[in-house]
């Protein structure tokens, strides 16, 4: 069906094209004229509205692949209409059967220009409002690049890749849903409570989870946040998380809940279950990128910032925090705990707990090019004390609990610390991070958790 619809788009630009050519070799008469004229606009109008001729032309991604369908409509017919442009010129002009006037050329070159140019402005409207994984760069470049001749169709061709990637990666990923959503696969016997890091909120402004929390629920998952504040002493965020987790047991009657923490998160997790009596209700921590044994990068930094510059930065985050939803951030405590010197003495004073399963996962950035700004200056950083990092945290930093994974990919990209919650939702090659979470849930589930 999609071909056809391509090849009929085709059709429709080529015959709104060169009606008035067919109306000169053909005799015909005006009457016929514009009843083909007016048939062949409407027809024009379906194309743009629904390119794809597959039910669900108004989902999200229908839309964008419509796009990249009328791209291809417009390339296609361009390049069709130029060597017929070429033919009346070397042939039927040359032949005597049509006469050409500067009129006659100019409004038949209008009316094309005007057709493909209608295609292919609504083609990129639709890919930039609904594509995911074209991101800020490649939209900021072909706008910029738009009116460079030879450079503008490299980049055309890149965002049209990008795009047919996205829409088959996507339904490709709702076809395995649907037969597993039949045996809910991660549905587990306690509710999953997803722990946020430092410096950010479970939902406020945008899910810190990104696409995870959706593709688990789908797949039969009971999801609840921590809701703790996003700067302060883990101490304090643990009593937040402690109430949190007692609010959903005692809603829900589940008994216990599985913890995934990131970052930050894992320790003040680990803090609640240890030294809060939390560990009665908890069954499982599964810690993601957690510095466990701290940062020696914030070491260095807080050794050698001048003290009015950081408390400038400390003053300036505390602000856009209180925005966040945080009561009292503590932008200072919350640094001050990422230390390898806290996190030394917390790990003496926050023992395992034994009815607990504890376990972690984590990556690795592959080079500076492995993930943007500002992550990507951070890991020169922090590859000067720890050289295996995620930007922000050394692998054996990460490593905690009975069992340890790494998350990798098979290429040269590496995945960072914002990649592990899909920070910036883009599908990156070899390693599917909704993926990784499924499998990481049915694994509980297979455990009894």
């Amino acid at each position: 069906m999609r071909r056809l619809g391509k090849l009929f788009g085709v059709l429709v630009v080529v015959g709104l094209t060169n009606l008035d050519v067919i109306r000169l070799t053909s005799g015909m008469g005006w009457p016929v004229y514009w009843a083909l004229l007016l048939g062949l606009l409407l027809c024009f109008l379906g194309v743009n509205i629904a390119p794809d001729w597959e039910k669900g032309a108004f989902a999200r991604l229908k839309v964008m692949l419509g796009g990249e369908i009328l791209i291809e409509i417009a390339a296609i017919s361009f390049t069709l209409n130029l060597l017929l442009g070429i033919f009346y010129l070397m042939v039927l002009s040359g032949k005597g059967i049509i006469t050409l006037t500067v009129w006659g050329v100019l409004l038949h070159l209008l009316v094309w220009l005007l057709l493909e140019t209608v295609l292919i402005w609504n083609g990129f409207i639709r890919m930039y409002t609904s594509s995911v994984q074209l991101g800020v760069k490649w939209r900021i470049l072909g706008l910029l690049f738009w009116w460079v001749p030879v450079v503008n169709l490299f980049f055309l061709w890149k965002i049209c890749r990008i795009v047919k990637e996205e829409y088959q990666f996507e339904t490709e990923k709702e076809e395995q849903n649907q037969i597993r959503r039949l045996n809910d696969t991660c549905k587990t016997r306690y509710p999953i409570v997803l722990v946020h890091g430092v410096f950010f909120r479970d939902r406020k402004c945008f899910n810190y989870w990104g696409r995870v929390p959706g593709e688990l629920i789908r797949n039969g998952a009971e999801i609840f946040y921590g809701g703790q504040q996003s700067a302060a002493r883990t101490k304090d965020a643990a009593a937040e998380l402690r109430e949190t987790i007692l609010g959903v047991v005692a809603k829900t009657g589940c008994e216990k809940v599985n913890i995934i923490a990131h970052s930050k998160g894992g320790l003040e997790s680990r803090y609640a279950i240890s030294c809060l009596g939390l560990a009665p209700y908890v069954a499982s921590l599964t810690t993601v990128n957690t510095p466990h044994q701290g940062c020696a990068f914030v070491d260095w930094l807080l050794e050698r910032l001048p003290v009015g510059f950081y408390h400038g930065i400390a003053g300036r985050y505390n602000a856009a925090l209180r925005r966040l939803g945080d009561t009292n951030p503590d932008f200072n405590a919350a640094v001050e705990d990422l230390t390898s010197r806290y996190c030394a003495q917390f790990n003496q004073e926050t023992p395992d707990a034994p009815e607990v399963f504890y376990q972690s996962v984590g990556s690795k950035m592959k080079g500076w090019t492995s993930a943007p700004f500002p992550l990507n200056l951070a890991y020169l950083l922090v590859r000067r004390f720890e050289k295996e990092n995620d930007g922000l945290v050394g692998v054996d930093s990460m490593k905690w609990g009975s069992r340890f994974r790494m998350a990798s990919t098979p290429g040269h990209r590496g995945i960072s610390h914002g990649d592990m919650i899909d920070l910036n939702r883009q599908n990156i090659r070899g390693f599917d991070v909704r993926e990784f979470y499924v499998e990481l849930v049915r694994e509980l589930k297979e455990q009894g958790f």
